[in-house]
């Protein structure tokens, strides 16, 4: 197609028809012109294809897929290559159900563990967001299927989702909340945005032009188009100027009129039309010049995929005794109602409708030994005695008791936001008395978000099975059973209460003011930083067996900040069985001038390793793991100082630690001004050599030399460190004052201005 040449044919009120949806999924066609109409689908872990009635929190039924991991357990497997593995079957998917983009994925930091969407979402990490993202989109788009990465931006929480107004400060939205949505716009090309339903600064994301125009095109380069959330179109006209290109879903032609009628009132350029129709229909015909319907959509093949990512991603936490793996022949009593009806999958749009679901009772069927109690409800959180008291007569009876809890449905879910960090009473109090007649006690839980476990010194083991997909049962039991070795590791930290998390006093906001009071200090910044103890910390994960580092090398220890640092590390696998390690690479800087955390993610890979293997990990870091956003400059800045280069087990485990200096090439720009403090001033050559003919024989008339003869009282008024600490934090126009009438306001401009050129 000609794109520009069909535009040139077209109405305005066909242009206008085309910056919104025909209905619920596809956007309009112009049959006259040829111009097809696609389709968009619900993801990002499943298709939610509704070919009848379409709805957009999941009441429909949509038609029969594959269910996998939530982003929520697939961030857990740190695994690059694997989450490419998942969006090519994703892609397959949607080739096969012919649909030009997934609604995915959804790369939101996980701010608080109350956001109720968290289980959408990968990590409260933007670096671990940021590779997980690329990886995910770039195998999507390798089957010629567009993404949708979404919220953009700043939507962090469920509760007023449409009109809560997001302030967040320039550096901490570039340090956390913006890095994920650059990679995938500058190193995976994501085909389109969606943008958020919240305000930005009291501007609606759908009608923002900084974000949507000048950083996500201007700045990054993004050359697809913008569509809406669904419903979050306030002034379509403000949007359409700002960069909204297409609206979803329809309006039913309201607000196409509403584009016409700004044309013709000259309110709006139909250029801008132009432009966004243009926008749409390169990224559609991109998809329809490549679509391929007789593309094998192999379900079967794809449940067993799911069941392989879903072990990767799980997370051992706990394992006391090494009472995991269990023996098959024991006499096991399995309890909890997950065990038979799993909660795989979040609430409302991401919601898929499996075409099977795996249980962990499923998947032990045939295995010998094994006993089952339902143990709890999921419709109340109140404790059923009758339910416990048979669990806890089966755990009695068996070599070990696993427990297998969660969170329900009820409790997390898009569009509103969780009201503690508690799971149910109800298995809270299951797990304590199953603990207490059953000294190997095995707790697993199913849950999108970080959970309590008051019950946690009474139990030999816990795994964090996160919401698995529909063949985590399965997933289950090869962790279980020892047939995978566990190798997840936590993509965000749980913390030992809801009051200890940084944005616990500020997060939901006061009405529709949301601040993010806590700035860049988001979950394991803000824990190692407080030195406050956590639950269980970013990035940890047990195994099966056991890991050591050594050789950690780094290429030269000093480098300027246009250099690239290559680092070394080696790692062996010291135990019986072969298993993955998660090597994980921070940087720190030892010295700032801004508040920065103590080590932030800079890197990790996933090593598998034989018992008594060793390989060497190599990482090279640029200047953006050495730099902070500065807010002078609107650009990233390395300090020139000293930094840490760590390699850790987990944000609290480090187990290696290299110094490099970093250099600095650019200069910071200083205005110097009369309200401008001596400290700042004299840090600066040029200042100084500036001062200092004002300031010769001045340091008697500022107290600086204390005549050590003066009586007791005059020496306890004002020491040389008094003096000196006066005078370094008073203004350049001090000097009139205390000077004695030695320097004049005059003098001083003129020194201004001569060190200001």
């Amino acid at each position: 197609m000609d794109i520009k040449k069909v535009i040139s044919e077209m109405t305005l009120e066909e242009k206008a028809s085309l910056c919104s949806g025909s209905d619920f999924w596809h956007t309009q066609a112009i049959d006259r012109l040829g111009v097809e109409a696609v389709m968009v689908s619900d993801g990002p872990h499943g298709l939610r294809k509704q070919a009848d009635v379409a709805d957009h929190l999941g009441i429909n039924d949509s038609i029969k897929a594959v269910c996998f991991p939530t982003a929520c357990a697939t961030a857990a497997s740190f695994d690059k290559d694997m989450i490419h593995e998942l969006g090519e079957a994703l892609g397959d998917a949607c080739q096969s159900e012919e649909l030009s983009v997934i609604l995915g994925p959804a790369i939101n930091i996980k701010r608080s563990p109350l956001c109720g969407r968290n289980f959408e979402y990968f990590s409260e990490d933007p670096h671990l967001t940021s590779e997980l993202a690329v990886g995910l989109i770039n195998g999507i788009q390798s089957k010629n299927i567009g993404t949708s990465v979404k919220h953009f931006a700043l939507n962090n929480q469920e509760n007023r989702r449409m009109s809560s107004d997001s302030i967040v400060d320039e550096r901490t939205q570039r340090e956390i909340y913006l890095p994920a949505f650059e990679a995938a716009v500058k190193r995976a090309h994501a085909w389109t945005v969606m943008c958020s339903y919240n305000r930005i600064d009291g501007v609606y994301a759908s009608e923002h032009p900084k974000y949507l125009t000048e950083i996500l095109r201007d700045e990054w380069g993004f050359d697809g188009y913008v569509m809406s959330d669904w419903g979050a179109v306030s002034n379509r006209v403000n949007g359409l100027k700002a960069g909204l290109e297409l609206e979803m879903p329809a309006s039913n032609g309201v607000n196409d009129a509403r584009i016409v009628e700004a044309v013709r009132a000259g309110e709006l350029d139909e250029k801008v039309v132009d432009l966004a129709v243009e926008r749409i229909l390169t990224i559609n015909e991109r998809y329809l010049q490549n679509r391929k319907p007789e593309t094998v959509w192999d379900k079967e093949a794809q449940h067993e995929l799911a069941r392989k990512i879903a072990a990767e991603c799980m997370v051992l936490l706990k394992n006391e005794d090494a009472v995991l793996p269990l023996m098959q022949g024991d006499d096991i009593a399995v309890i909890g109602k997950f065990a038979k009806s799993p909660r795989y999958q979040g609430g409302g749009s991401s919601h898929v409708n499996s075409f099977k679901v795996t249980s962990l009772m499923d998947a032990l069927e045939g295995v010998s030994g094994i006993t089952y109690a339902q143990g709890y409800d999921i419709v109340t959180e109140e404790s059923d005695e009758k339910l416990i008291s048979e669990a806890v007569e089966a755990a009695k009876n068996a070599k070990i008791a696993v427990v297998v809890a969660g969170l329900p449905d009820a409790f997390e879910s898009e569009s509103y936001d969780r009201a503690h960090m508690g799971m149910p009473k109800c298995q809270n109090e299951l797990i304590a008395r199953v603990a207490e007649v059953n000294p190997n006690t095995v707790v697993v839980l199913y849950n999108g978000s970080p959970v309590e476990m008051p019950w946690l010194s009474k139990v030999k083991a816990v795994v964090e099975a996160y919401l698995g997909g529909q063949a985590v049962g399965g997933a289950t039991k090869d962790i279980l059973f020892g047939d995978v070795n566990p190798c997840g590791r936590l993509p965000e930290s749980f913390p030992l209460k809801l009051e200890h998390n940084p944005s616990y006093l500020t997060f939901g906001g006061e009405g529709d003011h949301a601040p993010y009071s806590e700035g860049v200090f988001v979950g394991y910044r803000y824990y190692e930083k407080k030195k406050i103890d956590v639950l269980f910390p970013f990035g940890y994960g047990l195994s099966y067996t056991t890991f050591d580092y050594s050789n950690l090398t780094v290429s030269s220890k000093s480098i300027k900040d246009t250099d690239s640092l290559v680092v070394t590390v080696d790692v062996t696998n010291t135990g019986k069985a072969a298993g993955k390690e998660v090597v994980q690479l921070y940087v720190g800087d030892k010295e700032s001038t801004v508040f920065r955390p103590v080590r932030e993610l800079k890197g990790f890979e996933k090593v598998q390793l034989a018992p008594g293997e060793t390989k060497t990990v190599t990482f090279t870091l640029d200047k953006n793991a050495f730099a902070y956003w500065n807010v002078q400059l609107h650009d990233w800045h390395v300090e020139t100082g000293a930094f840490d280069v760590q390699i850790g087990r987990s944000s609290s485990d480090i187990a290696l630690s290299e110094e490099v200096v970093v250099e600095s090439t650019v200069e910071i720009p200083q205005h110097f001004t009369l309200d401008s403090i001596f400290f700042d001033l004299m840090k600066s050559e040029k200042a100084r050599n500036a001062m200092k003919p004002l300031l010769d024989g001045m340091s008697s008339t500022f107290g600086a030399d204390v005549d050590e003869e003066k009586s007791d009282v005059a020496q306890s008024a004002i020491s040389n460190d008094m003096a000196a600490a006066m005078l370094q934090y008073m203004p350049l126009r001090s000097i009139v004052s205390f000077g004695g009438g030695q320097v004049t306001h005059a003098q001083l401009q003129a020194m201004l201005d001569q060190l200001n050129q």
